[in-house]
Formats: structure tokens, C-alpha cells, sequence
């Protein structure tokens, strides 16, 4: 058996907690079964059937290596969408697995949001979920609804869609939030499951704001992480230092209006001008 750390730790423990437990779980992306793997430790240390899909050829020939020998343990080379043709629970309906089976964990760097609403027949009673950890946990932002594009959705979109499903929030990890079925949240003994109080690592987030002068700035993480690039303070002001100051002057801001853009502003300019000589 292979000893439980950290985040699979967590896991374990969350199982555990069900009052009634099936010992089938779901993931996908799988990878190769192993690496960042939110199943392997439910499936190595604690017995659990298994359903893993992998959209990439290459890494599903290494998921298939990875459980060669375990015959409760079923592996898909399939992208998982959000259509009734492409959707987990079409996949799903291909498997012995029970509709409220125990574990889900969607990772698939863009999508979860709209995997997971579309999931509508099986209900897993805990869902492992990642977000995209540099959004504030204020805001509530959803991708759009297309396998090009990668950007994730915020936790906080994600804890609106999992209540209309009949899910709480009990855990938030790293960049995935966890989510058990509201028949059994009383058994994990929350006194408090505000995003606030559950996510306290959040040294991704960058925030922006104004000074009432006009003048923008950067606090937080300041940096781009996927790509590993600062995001520049100097570069994101909207207007030129001259017409940043406060109370504003008419005079400044139309000279920016006539320099940035002086033939389609016109319009606006003579507007401007009309209220300054009334």
C-alpha cells in the first residue's frame, strides 16, 4: 500500500466521513493514472473500483500500463464534453458504476464548469473540482462553453452552480474545490463554509484598482503564473499621467480625448467643449 500524503490524504479522510460508501470513483484527465492522480490513492489504498478517462492517445497507452492489473479499474481514450454525445453521463451509462457513486474529480484546465452542469444522471456524492486560483474569491467568472479555450472559472462560480446541483462546499485546496451532496454536508461538521473562510491560500490572486485620481494599481501576486510573466503597473494605466489628478480638469481631458483619438471623438470633443463654455 502506498502511504497517503497531503491532498490524497484529504481525500481518504473526506470518504471516510460519507455515512455510505460505494468504493467507486471517476477522473478525468487521468493522465497516465499517476502523475497529480486524485483517484490512485482511493483506488491503491482503499479499494476502490474506478472509471478513467484520458482524451490524449499517448497518455492513455501509459493510463492502460498503470492499471494493467486491475480489472475493477475501466479506462477511456475520450475528451469528455458537455453535449449529450460527448458528455460524462453518455460515457458513464457505458459502465457498471452506480448513479451516486463516491468520488468525481474534474480537471481538465478550462472546462470543469460546463462538464459538470451537463453532468445530469449520475450525482457522485463528493466532486473534486479545479478552478482557476487567480480570480478573487469575490468574483464569479465563467469560461465560455468551448474545448479551444482555456481560462478556467472562478470558485465562487462554481459554489453557485454546485448549490443549483444540491452541493456544499467543504474544502478548497490548492486549486481545487471540494464539494460533498447537501444530504450529507451535517456529517462534516462546518461551522462556516464561506469561500473566505475555506480558501486561505490565495497568493495567486492579483487585484486592480484606482486612486480617485485615476491612476491604476496592481497588489498581490502581480504576475501572469502559467506563463511566468509580471504584469507591469506602468503598462495598464488608462490614461496618461498629465490627466491624472483630482478634482479632474475638463481642459486635460480633452486634450487626451483630441490626442488619442481626435477624429472619431470629434463628437464627443464639441459635447465636452459645449459644457465647459456653458
Amino acid at each position: 500500500m502506498e502511504a497517503e500524503q497531503g491532498f490524497d490524504a484529504v481525500i481518504g479522510r473526506i470518504v471516510e466521513t460519507l455515512p455510505q460508501r460505494d468504493r467507486w470513483c471517476v477522473e478525468f484527465g487521468a493522465w497516465d493514472g499517476k502523475l497529480a492522480s486524485n483517484s490512485r490513492t482511493l483506488i491503491i489504498s482503499h479499494g476502490y473500483s474506478a472509471v478513467l478517462i484520458e482524451g490524449d492517445l499517448e497518455k492513455f497507452r501509459d493510463l492502460q500500463k498503470t492499471y494493467a492489473d486491475r480489472r475493477a479499474v475501466r479506462t477511456f481514450n475520450q475528451f469528455v464534453g458537455f453535449t449529450a454525445a460527448d458528455g460524462l453521463d453518455t460515457i458513464l451509462a457505458q459502465t457498471p458504476i452506480p448513479r451516486d457513486f463516491d468520488f468525481l474529480s474534474i480537471d481538465i484546465d478550462g472546462n470543469e464548469y460546463h462538464v459538470w452542469n451537463a453532468t445530469i444522471q449520475y450525482k457522485p456524492k463528493v466532486v473534486c473540482v479545479e478552478f482557476n486560483p487567480t480570480i478573487p474569491p469575490e468574483v464569479s467568472f465563467v469560461q465560455p462553453a468551448d474545448p479551444t479555450v482555456n481560462q478556467g472559472s472562478s470558485v465562487a462560480a462554481l459554489v453557485e452552480l454546485g448549490r443549483k446541483k444540491g452541493y456544499e462546499l467543504i474544502a478548497v485546496i490548492g486549486v481545487n474545490a471540494l464539494f460533498v451532496v447537501r444530504e450529507c454536508y451535517e456529517q462534516f461538521q462546518l461551522a462556516d463554509n464561506r469561500i473566505e473562510t475555506l480558501w486561505t491560500n490565495r497568493d495567486l490572486v492579483t487585484y486592480i484598482f484606482s486612486g480617485y485620481d485615476g491612476q491604476v494599481f496592481l497588489r498581490g501576486y502581480r504576475q501572469l503564473p502559467w506563463l511566468g510573466l509580471p504584469l507591469s503597473e506602468s503598462k495598464l494605466q488608462a490614461v496618461p499621467a498629465f490627466v491624472r489628478q483630482y478634482p479632474y480638469s475638463r481642459i486635460r481631458r480633452l486634450m487626451y480625448i483630441a490626442l488619442s483619438n481626435p477624429l472619431s471623438l470629434v463628437p464627443k470633443i464639441l459635447r465636452e467643449l459645449k459644457k465647459y463654455t456653458t
